[in-house]
């Protein structure tokens, strides 16, 4: 048996979820979607992915470190960091998930960031089974299964409504909290739902992309492939990919003088750019070449020699729908491992 929730009290779930917390939820609007705080008369996408993904809920696009005013020799630092909220965040896919623990190793490891893990610490995800997935997905490769999102909460819809399955303390208690709103149900339809979602991922175009040449072992021989070259020739460095991509952690620091004291900031950065990195001496990556290997190396070797095998990217296929001229990681794989087996 599982909870079930009919369609037609959707709103009724976000309501009373609401009265404990801020729900968001994917909303469309003319780029796509994104994520909008929920209030009565919200209406959720029904699309498979927001334009950005939800990594900004705990690592968001720009924030405020510290603040210094100056009165004379005098100086006040001053902490603009407050109690972050309870939230919830739902329609969450599988591949979004996935890219939260590869966020984590990274912000939480020591030093641990303190102004991601209070945002994430607050944070509740609720999962949404993907029903239909694109073209573009491959997240299989990366060993993530669609059907099992694996959030705090998931959500599967089947049956006219959504069978939901806590997998977490936080989740089990978040269910518990609402009450009498679900009912129970076999879970048969869930399960049918989840295997005709593999059934159609076997169909997708991408289905056989796999990792295979690719790893923390493969440093020597992929820096120096010959197929580098050609792959970022048509790279114009926009960064497009690196602002869609969940998986993406880069960040610049800067000051602001508000013409009454100083704001510190951070807001992402990307290696695609010609000034990532750049310091007193000039940029250690001088050529387009370099810093498109930087971004693939990146996600298919050092991450994983670094974090137990486990590649940095999720498939979710937002840089092959987003980029102008239609370079992407896939296109990356392919070409490097056709050179790896001479082929």
């Amino acid at each position: 048996m599982m909870l079930y929730l009919a369609k037609d009290k959707l709103d009724v779930f976000f309501e009373k979820a609401s009265e404990k917390l801020n729900v968001y939820v994917p909303v469309d609007n003319t780029n796509g979607s994104a994520y909008r705080k929920w209030t009565p008369g919200t209406v959720v996408s029904k699309g498979l992915h927001t334009t950005k993904s939800a990594k900004d809920f705990f690592f968001p696009q720009t924030e405020n470190l510290v603040e210094f005013k100056m009165s004379g020799k005098a100086i006040e630092i001053i902490d603009p960091r407050r109690e972050t909220e309870d939230y919830a965040v739902f329609g969450v896919r599988a591949c979004d998930v996935r890219s939260f623990g590869i966020l984590d190793k990274v912000f939480l490891s020591d030093p641990v960031d303190t102004y991601y893990k209070n945002r994430r610490e607050h944070g509740l995800i609720l999962g949404l089974s993907c029903g239909r997935p694109a073209e573009t997905c491959f997240c299989g490769t990366f060993g993530i299964d669609a059907a099992e999102p694996m959030a705090d909460v998931d959500f599967t819809e089947a049956d006219n409504g959504y069978y939901i399955k806590a997998n977490t303390e936080k989740g089990e208690a978040f269910v518990a909290s609402l009450g009498d709103i679900f009912e129970d149900r076999d879970a048969a339809p869930a399960e049918e739902a989840k295997a005709k979602t593999r059934e159609v991922l076997k169909k997708l175009p991408l289905s056989n992309l796999t990792t295979d040449g690719f790893g923390g072992d493969k440093l020597d021989e992929l820096f120096d492939a010959a197929g580098w070259a050609d792959l970022s020739e048509a790279c114009i460095g926009c960064g497009t990919c690196t602002f869609v991509c969940p998986t993406c952690q880069c960040y610049d620091i800067r000051d602001y003088d508000t013409g009454h004291g100083i704001k510190r900031f951070r807001c992402w950065d990307s290696c695609m750019f010609s000034d990532f990195t750049k310091m007193a001496h000039g940029n250690p990556r001088l050529t387009q070449k370099e810093r498109f290997r930087q971004r693939f190396m990146h996600k298919l070797v050092y991450f994983p020699a670094n974090n137990d095998g486990e590649y940095g990217c999720v498939g979710c296929g937002r840089c092959l729908a987003s980029c102008p001229i239609s370079m992407n990681i896939v296109k990356v794989m392919k070409k490097l491992a056709k050179e790896d087996s001479g082929k």
